[in-house]
């Protein structure tokens, strides 16, 4: 699973947005399920910034947001990112040279019809994704 959380960032905030960013990522980085991790700047516009994690599950990922210490040095940060869907799952990757590796989805069969009665899901307009905000 993969979260893709941005962040638009004043230049005079930066420095002190870089060092709660790294609090944040290292925090996360200690959490069971977690693989990997980065900060990353737009190299076009330098107010947009991401922190992409990688997770086993999205089930250690929501584990992970539920924890006290990422309550206290990650959620803050994460609580100012853009409002946009940042919990995505991976259906397909490529190592250098190799073939496209397809996996399956975990996603119900029917997910446009998924969640309450009367309400539509995703593909009817209606919002279902995963949020990264706990």
């Amino acid at each position: 699973m993969l979260v893709v959380t941005r962040f638009v960032v004043a230049e005079e905030g930066q420095d002190g947005f870089v060092e709660r960013a790294h609090t944040a990522l290292a925090t996360l980085a200690a959490r069971p399920g977690y693989l990997t991790g980065r900060l990353a700047r737009s190299l076009d516009e330098p107010a947009y910034w991401c922190l992409v994690t990688e997770w086993e599950s999205v089930g250690a990922y929501r584990r992970a947001l539920s924890s006290f210490e990422v309550k206290v040095d990650a959620t803050p940060l994460l609580a100012e990112s853009l409002d946009e869907p940042s919990a995505y799952e991976v259906l397909a990757g490529a190592r250098p040279g190799g073939a496209v590796e397809v996996s399956r989805s975990d996603r119900a069969p029917d997910d446009d019809r998924s969640g309450p009665p009367g309400r539509p899901g995703p593909q009817a307009g209606g919002g279902t994704a995963l949020r990264s905000r706990s």
